[in-house]
């Protein structure tokens, strides 16, 4: 049926604007009209909305589900959230653009994150092609990120030094084509090998490529420690040379050293905004991270490549310049920060007999005996790694709730779930980020901001016209919930536990969720931004 009728809903459009009763038709793929409530009769196939909310359908500006969306199967995680698109290749590590030379080692490098398909399906190289297999047909729509790791894996390697002017002219040249095959900007995660290694200067000579196609920056910074606000700056400050829209992506202050800072980072925000510069920001409502175990390791013992990694953790007097850094002056890859194995969970393992360690804390796996008795946690995180060949993920319990809400209320502020889907005690977030924000952070501002936050904001930083807006002519990307009910159920025991208060969802004026099931439908297509 390609005619809907929602008829008796409290449209709120996502600009903020006050919610209204309304009837709201939608033909083939977009909204045609939006009409006074019950002033349609009802037809064969409407949607009863009354008592309930209509939205622009939510928009994930920080996700983790490059694989998972290509997989069969109905994405409950994120369709049941009233999610309908997903900003995907984060962190400066992704699966375009890849070559055969790097494509192994990006698959274990960020398996913790997405899992991992078979050979045979990885049918692509490039951005294009990538973007290709998702026009397939997935469950929520896409936007792409092409990943800064990628482009320095693909051109210098894992060598911690500069890029060459060649190197460098490459790298804008593989940038530039992801760009013209429709990616929206570029991702970079500053504290994951290979990407690290990139100078300042690097970094703004690949903004400068963004800049000039109309995209945006989405940077992991080089530190949520001590020096977080240094890393903030050092992202700012190329936004500002550059000209290049940046997104602080995952925005937040973690560590005892930033409890209560929050409105430093805010303050930088808010100048750099006055000055002109174009900065905007995401953020997860939890308290908890999720990275990988081998993200924590100091950055020269990435160097080189994962196998490289596996052998210096064998090595008895790498080990002792790894624990050194870990424990005692902290690591790069840890932030900077002494690592407090207690407040680290194993949240996912590739290996099932590494399955006693998930759900427990680092600290607590001294003298397993599937580990082989370790003395120390460290000795239990070193054991992890290498039967686990570096793939496990974790969750880090280091953020400070105040800091938390005030990121959350501020303008700039989207929505973002950071969700790993994967593993057998993911994050709690990628099941419950967009309810959780109504639920548990509702009091920071009214029913129609919380909206914008999730919706139209998100959609202006895509440079998405008609998306993100429910509007006469938008494409008809809709969620219809309860806004006395909704709500997460997941948690860090339960992590997978679906959401409460989604009625309904369409994406393109498909329903793909009706009346709290998913359908089955695969409406979601590849978005390619036009610069």
């Amino acid at each position: 049926m390609d005619h809907t009728l929602i008829r008796g809903a409290l449209v709120v459009d996502g600009t903020g604007a006050p919610g209204r009763a309304a009837d709201v038709v939608v033909h083939g793929d977009r909204i045609v009209s939006i009409t006074p409530a019950t002033s349609l009769a009802p037809s064969p196939g409407s949607v009863d909305g009354s008592g309930l909310v209509l939205a622009p359908g939510f928009i994930d500006m920080h996700a983790h589900s490059d694989l998972e969306i290509l997989r069969e199967g109905t994405h409950d995680a994120k369709l049941l959230q009233g999610v309908t698109t997903e900003v995907i290749g984060q962190d400066g590590l992704g699966y375009a653009p890849v070559d055969d030379g790097v494509l192994a080692d990006i698959r274990t490098r960020i398996a913790g994150w997405n899992g991992d398909l078979t050979d045979d399906e990885f049918s692509w190289r490039d951005v294009a092609g990538y973007l290709g297999r998702i026009d397939g047909g997935t469950p929520t729509n896409a936007a792409f990120l092409v990943p800064q790791g990628n482009l320095r894996m693909m051109t210098v390697g894992h060598d911690a030094r500069a890029a060459t002017a060649a190197e460098l002219d490459r790298m804008q040249g593989l940038l530039a084509d992801g760009m013209r095959a429709g990616a929206f900007g570029m991702s970079s995660g500053l504290t994951y090998a290979p990407g690290l290694h990139a100078t300042t200067d690097e970094l703004a000579a690949l903004c400068r490529v963004v800049a000039a196609h109309g995209g945006y920056w989405s940077p992991h910074t080089r530190g949520y420690g001590g020096g977080a606000l240094d890393a903030y700056r050092e992202v700012i400050d190329i936004s500002r040379r550059t000209h290049c829209p940046v997104h602080l992506t995952h925005a937040t202050m973690n560590f005892p050293s930033n409890r209560g800072r929050a409105g430093e980072l805010l303050e930088l925000v808010d100048a750099a905004v006055a000055e002109g510069v174009d900065v905007t920001l995401d953020a997860y409502p939890y308290l908890a991270g999720a990275t990988t175990l081998a993200a924590l390791l100091p950055s020269w013992a990435a160097a080189g490549g994962m196998d490289a990694t596996l052998e210096r953790l064998s090595d008895r007097v790498e080990l002792g310049a790894i624990r050194e850094a870990l424990e005692v002056t902290g690591s790069d890859g840890s932030h900077g920060e002494r690592i407090d194995w207690s407040t680290i969970t194993i949240a996912g393992v590739s290996s099932p007999a590494l399955e006693p360690c998930v759900g427990r804390v680092v600290s607590d796996l001294v003298g397993l005996p599937a580990l082989g008795g370790p003395a120390t946690a460290f000795d239990a995180a070193v054991a992890i790694l290498r039967r686990d060949r570096l793939r496990t993920s974790i969750l880090m319990h280091v953020g400070d709730e105040s800091n938390v809400r005030r990121i959350l209320a501020h303008p700039r502020h989207m929505g973002g779930s950071d969700g790993i889907l994967v593993g057998s005690r993911p994050h709690p977030r990628g099941w419950g980020t967009f309810p959780r924000y109504f639920a548990a952070y509702g009091d920071l501002m009214p029913l129609e901001e919380w909206v914008r936050h999730l919706t139209g904001s998100p959609a202006a930083r895509l440079g998405l016209e008609d998306r993100g807006v429910l509007r006469e002519g938008a494409v008809a990307d809709l969620v219809l919930f309860d806004a006395t009910r909704i709500a997460d159920a997941s948690s860090y025991e339960h992590p997978r536990t679906t959401p409460r208060g989604i009625s309904d969802v369409w994406i393109r004026g498909e329903r793909v969720v009706a009346a709290g099931v998913p359908t089955g439908a695969r409406a979601g297509r590849a978005l390619r931004h036009a610069g």
